[in-house]
Formats: structure tokens, sequence, C-alpha cells
């Protein structure tokens, strides 16, 4: 669900901009300092001076004032002298992790007029540095290539300075490049690490002994008798004889479970069972209702106040074949569209059949259309999509003072790419798509056209819990017929939720004589985003956007604005309050954008 509320929309009022930023900006402010800083501070504080990055913050961690210190606001002097005295060993065992094993620690305590301060003054020493690094594989898997580039991607090499969680993270790497290869019984036959405080050196020596090799024997579903054995199988992420991995378990637990079609998925290896090594899986699942029917209300200033019905049914015949409706009708959009897909041999092939019915009624133009599209979608792994479709529409549109009636046949072909480390509340990732169609009258349509689509966001964790958010969007066209012959499909239009904030949507593009939008042959948006995450699910943004719908380069201009948010994070997906205003255009109103759920 995306839309936009603009509250000056019945009675405009002027509202100065800068006033408005500073308010909203002092509220957002507030709220996070309120929420870090809404406890009372505490009578005892620790000072630690000497260190810096995670050093310190690992001291400070290992300083954490025990709950006895402080009790109804009265300090406990006998227990913060205790502490105090702890506070020597408690730094020494924060810093070895890091090769500092001759830490040296002065502390005292000082009244203040709030209470009381631990000072903990911390001279690390000498670091100690990695004399010797000899790793070794023996077993079945010493041969094996991701083996020995595992051995060779170690993290500590001789010479750097001996960090014990680099140690710990490369043992785990060496672990599970065994485990990801089958060797279930993979362990360390040595691991030694000697430290001498006589010349500061670590020697590291680890010896990985593989074990055998196990690999997917016979498997088995149970609980899913209402589906085909085809169908069941495309969601299977291993095949008999391959490499035990743990990674293709859970891949095949989490097909079953996004397919929808069951409410609870459990993969199950007996390796205690297994003979020659192969090790024998049962898969029980428990399905879900098939048929599902849902009603919705809402409302946005993009559509209006709306409402929707939607029907699923995701097992036609027992093969997995889905067939959906929608309907939704609304003040500026009424639609309705009907789906039936045909599952592909991998998890996201599929072959569909689509029909919609569209009005579209907004500020730009009117277009009334009907389609019908046949198309067939390729997984090619890891989030990589293709897809090839013909679409044959029928569309009438009123643009400006142009009354365009146009019948299309449009082949066009897409690739996507989605890769995200969560797709409720994302920190790192992208998408991208690209998207070629085009028509002619040989073909059977009224105009012809080529055109080029492309979009694509990218997500970038920054220190202090910030992130960015690029976002871009492009499109150009090669028209064989004149602009007033395209049907308003065929045109760009900006503006709105999703493109340039702080305008309507798509009310941006090239203008006729009478100044009214008429759209463009192409088209540019982009966007950045800088989002400070706050506990309880709560974050606050500020962004800038800025595009346009354009014919040539030489008449470009683009739209600018600027703006700040305040997002939530559901299961569902981030709830999404934006305030925007465009930067040329000081005296127009600021806009309120709302949208539900992540934007892919």
């Amino acid at each position: 669900m995306t839309g936009n509320c603009d509250l000056m929309k019945k009675t405009p009022v002027r509202v100065p901009w800068k006033n408005f930023c500073a308010v909203i900006l002092s509220a957002v402010i507030l709220f996070a300092f309120n929420y870090s800083a809404g406890a009372a501070p505490s009578p005892v504080e620790v000072a630690v001076t000497g260190i810096e990055g995670e050093k310190l913050d690992n001291v400070r961690a290992a300083l954490d004032l025990p709950s006895g210190i402080v009790r109804n606001g009265d300090v406990n002097m006998p227990w913060l002298e205790r502490f105090e005295k702890q506070v020597p060993e408690k730094v020494k065992r924060a810093l070895e992790p890091f090769g500092h094993y001759d830490v040296r620690t002065k502390t005292r305590i000082e009244k203040t007029t709030d209470g009381y301060v631990v000072i903990v003054d911390v001279s690390p020493g000498r670091p100690t540095l990695v004399a010797d690094v000899s790793l070794a594989i023996e077993g079945p898997g010493a041969k094996e290539n991701r083996m020995n580039r595992a051995v060779d991607s170690f993290p500590l090499k001789k010479g750097d300075v001996f960090d014990h969680t680099a140690y710990e993270a490369g043992k785990t790497q060496l672990r599970e490049a065994a485990l990801a290869r089958g060797y279930l019984d993979a362990d360390f036959s040595v691991s030694r690490v000697e430290v001498s405080l006589r010349d500061y050196s670590a020697r590291i020596e680890l010896l990985l002994d593989t074990g055998p090799f196990y690999a997917f024997g016979d498997w088995k579903i149970l609980g899913g008798e209402a589906y085909s054995d085809t169908f069941l199988r495309r969601h299977v992420a291993f095949r008999k004889g391959e490499p035990f991995s743990y990674n293709r378990i859970y891949r095949t637990q989490l097909n079953f479970i996004n397919s929808e079609r069951f409410r609870e998925a459990v993969v199950e290896p007996d390796k205690e069972t297994a003979e020659n090594f192969m090790v024998p899986i049962t898969i029980r699942l428990e399905p879900s209702l098939p048929k599902r029917l849902r009603f919705g209300i809402g409302y946005g200033t993009d559509t209006g106040p709306r409402a929707s019905a939607h029907y699923r049914d995701l097992n036609i015949s027992g093969e997995g074949r889905e067939l959906s409706a929608d309907l939704v009708v609304s003040e500026r959009l009424q639609a309705f569209v009907a789906d039936f897909r045909l599952p592909g041999r991998r998890i996201e092939s599929f072959t569909g059949f689509q029909f919609r019915l569209q009005n579209e009624d907004i500020s730009s133009y009117t277009s009334r259309f009907a389609s019908l599209e046949a198309n067939r979608t390729w997984d090619f792994g890891r989030g990589r999509l293709g897809t090839a479709y013909l679409r044959l529409q029928r569309e009438d549109s009123e643009v400006g003072e142009q009354d365009v009636s146009a019948t299309l046949v449009l082949p066009g072909v897409r690739y996507s790419r989605q890769r995200y480390d969560n797709l409720i509340r994302p920190r790192r990732g992208y998408n991208y798509a690209l998207e070629l169609r085009g028509t002619d009258a040989f073909l059977g349509s009224d105009v012809g056209v080529a055109q080029v689509l492309a979009n694509g966001r990218y997500l970038l964790p920054l220190p202090w819990n910030l992130m960015a958010t690029f976002r871009a969007q492009g499109a150009a066209s090669y028209e064989k017929d004149p602009l007033s012959d395209m049907p308003a499909s065929l045109r760009f239009f900006t503006g709105g939720d999703n493109s340039v904030r702080g305008f309507s949507y798509n009310s941006l593009g090239p203008t006729d004589s009478t100044g009214t939008v008429v759209g463009g042959k192409n088209l540019i948006v982009g966007s950045v985003e800088l989002e400070k995450a706050f506990p309880k699910n709560f974050s606050a943004a500020v962004f800038y956007d800025t595009g346009n719908a354009f014919n040539n380069l030489s008449d470009l201009e683009l739209y600018r604005s600027v703006g700040i948010g305040v997002r939530y994070y559901t299961p569902v997906g981030a709830i999404r309050l934006d305030v925007a205003h465009p930067i040329d255009y000081p005296d127009s109103d600021y806009r309120i954008h709302f949208s539900l759920g992540f934007q892919l």
C-alpha cells in the first residue's frame, strides 16, 4: 500500500517552509534525545582513558556497573570500592582479544557534585605480534580446492597483531568450509596458540581433520499429499549424492515456507542412520489453506479513498498452479487484474497469463485500457530473474488536449536481481531491473516505439546506526511516430511517493501550449536518503530527490525536493511518513507522503 496525504488539499494555508522544517527537526531531535536519555543519570560513572575505538567499547562493556552498587539512588560505598579493585583484571581480560597481554591499569574514585566517578587510566602496553602461522588439513578433504582456499584466506598472517576475534573467525571459516563440502565430523585435532611475553609474540598451530565425506541420501516428504511430487521436488535444494550441506537444508525449508502453501516445514537429516555416509532426509510439511479472500480499505493522496479485494487459489488441480484476482476501486484508479501461473522446474520459474482492466484519472491524464499478457520467467538463482512477455493492449487516453486511441502488440524482456540482508528491516543490499520493450506497425500496432527502462536501489550501512539509500530510475525512447500519437502508458511522468517527493503523483514532465503536463520520451530520477536507526523499530530520515521526464537533453529541467521522515518497522515492512518540499518553489505547500512496506 502506497500513498501520500496532502494536509493542505482542501484549505490551502501557507506555512513558512523554514519555520516548519525547524519545528519538525526539533521534534525529531527531542524525540531521539528523550528516547536515549529518558532514564535518570546514574550517581556513579566510569571514565576510561588511554584507549579508543573497539578496545574502548570492549572495556566499557566489561566495566558495566553491578546492579547492587546503586539502590534507590544511594551509592553502596563498600561495593563500589570492591568494584574498583576488580577493574584491573576486568580491563586485562577485555584487552586480551586485541593482543594486549601486558596491560597496566590505574584506578581512583573521585567525588563529584552528582555522585562519584571511577577514573580508569589504561596503559595497554606493547601489542603481541604473530610470529608464525602453521595451518594444515588432513583427511579425505585435504586436497579439496575449497579447503585450500580457506587456508589461504586465514585472517592472521605473520607480522599481524594477534587478534583473538580474528583467530576464532579463521577457525570458524575453516570448519564451515569443511561442513559445506560434506565433512560433518570435521574438527581440530590440534588448536594451539603460544603467547610469549618475553618477545611479545604469538605462534599459531592448527590442524583440521576433515573426517569422512557425507552426501545427501534418500529423502521423503510427509504431509504434502495435496500437491504432486513434481511440484514438491522443485522446492528441494539438494539431490541425492551431492555433498551434504546444512545451508541446503535451510534453503529447502525456506523454499517451502516462502511458497506460502505451507504454514510449517521441518527438514530433518538423520546422520546417525547414514549408510555408507549417505544421510537420509525427512521433510515434514503442514499445508496452509490454498484458497484465500482478503478485503482492504485505505487512503492516499495519489489514489484518494480506496477499497480492495484479493482472491488467491494456490493449488489448482494439485499441481501448485496459482490463480489470483485483484480488484481496486479508488477515487483516481480503478483496476481489475486476473493472473494465472504454471510453476516451472526451479523455485521462482513460472509461465504466466494476465488479464487487466484499468481506468486512471489524474491531473496529468486519463487512461483506460484492457490488456492480455503471456509471460515466462526463469530463475537463474541468487535472486536473479529473467522474463520475456508479449502484451496485447487496447488503450484510450486523454493527455492535455490530445485524445489518443491505440492498439498495441508489445513484446519485451526484463532482467532483475535482488539481494538484501533482511526484507523487513534491511541495512545492506541492492536491487536493480533492466527492461527492453517495443512495438511497430508490422506487429499489428498503431504506433512504433522502442524503449529501455532501468531502476535500482542500493543500501549502505554506516557507523552510528546510520544507513544511506541511493535510488535511481531512468528510461529512454526511440519513436517512429510523434509523441502525440503515443498513449499515456508509453509516456513517462514522475512525481509522488516513489519518485520525486514534494510533488503530486505523475505531475512532472513536458507540458503543452496550455501548460498541461503531457509526459515525455525519456525519464531520469535520483534520490539520496540518510536514515538514523533508533530502538524499538523506529528511525528518522532526511532525503533529497531530483528528476523529471523530458523529450531532449537540451530541454531537461530537473525538479528538486528535500524532506524529513519517520519510519516504523513492522513484520509486513516499514511504515513511512515523509514530509517534502520543492527546493525551487519556496512558496509552494509542503506535502506529506505515506507508504507501507519495503520499497523494492
